[in-house]
């Protein structure tokens, strides 16, 4: 039962992290890559959208650095390697 816990963790970390770098990457309408940028979007925006309310993004300059996703991801890895 552990293990089947960590690997989901595990695979969730994956997910946030496949989102992260899909982040980076302008997505045109019709790609296809754009489904799977909606389901990343789907899978992840549950967990981040409460952490972003505590902690709004970071400005400097003229953009806004996430740490949602940061104490998220850290989160999870701390959770994967309790269970471990």
């Amino acid at each position: 039962m552990r293990s089947l816990v960590y690997y989901l963790l595990t695979i969730y970390i994956v997910v946030f992290i496949a989102r992260a770098v899909l982040s980076w990457f302008p997505m045109r309408y019709g790609s296809p890559l754009q489904p799977v940028a909606r389901f990343l979007e789907r899978a992840t925006e549950p967990v981040l959208a409460p952490v972003r309310r505590l902690i709004p993004p970071a400005r400097i300059g003229g953009m806004a650095l996430d740490l949602s996703f940061l104490i998220v991801v850290i989160v999870l890895e701390v959770l994967a390697n309790f269970v471990r």
